[in-house]
């Protein structure tokens, strides 16, 4: 597995998983103290397409949707640069024709169709942009 941290990515292997309340905890061979652990601490887990789990109908992967154009009424506003966690859910980061930048939260009440076939999101309410 390759993890991806501030001074670059690293390459370990999988020596346990142990599921916890919260989520899980991993051991990673060759890291074996808190210490080692704690050089970590942020860092993305960064898995193949190959390895990724399978989407079940209507799911995709959040790099899937960096640089889909956003359409408002059947014209182009922007493209989707990034998607970043918020304090409620995912914030998508829209850059504006005029180059603005602009984060919407990414919810059913903001985005319609996403069509990955023809890379367009479709955003239902303008006013959000202001």
């Amino acid at each position: 597995m390759t993890l991806r941290a501030e001074k670059g990515e690293f390459l370990f292997e999988i020596e346990d998983i142990v599921l916890v309340f919260h989520g899980m905890v991993i051991k990673f061979r060759g890291i074996n103290s808190p210490e080692e652990a704690h050089a970590l601490h942020g860092a993305e887990i960064v898995v193949s397409r190959e390895q990724a789990t399978p989407l079940a109908e209507g799911e995709f992967y959040i790099e899937d949707l960096k640089g889909m154009n956003v359409e408002l009424n059947g014209k182009a506003v922007g493209e989707i640069v990034d998607l970043v966690e918020g304090g409620g859910g995912f914030l998508a980061e829209i850059q504006l024709l005029d180059g603005e930048m602009r984060f919407v939260p990414f919810r059913d009440e903001f985005f319609g169709e996403i069509n990955m076939v023809s890379d367009r999101v479709e955003l239902l309410n303008g006013w959000i942009l202001e």
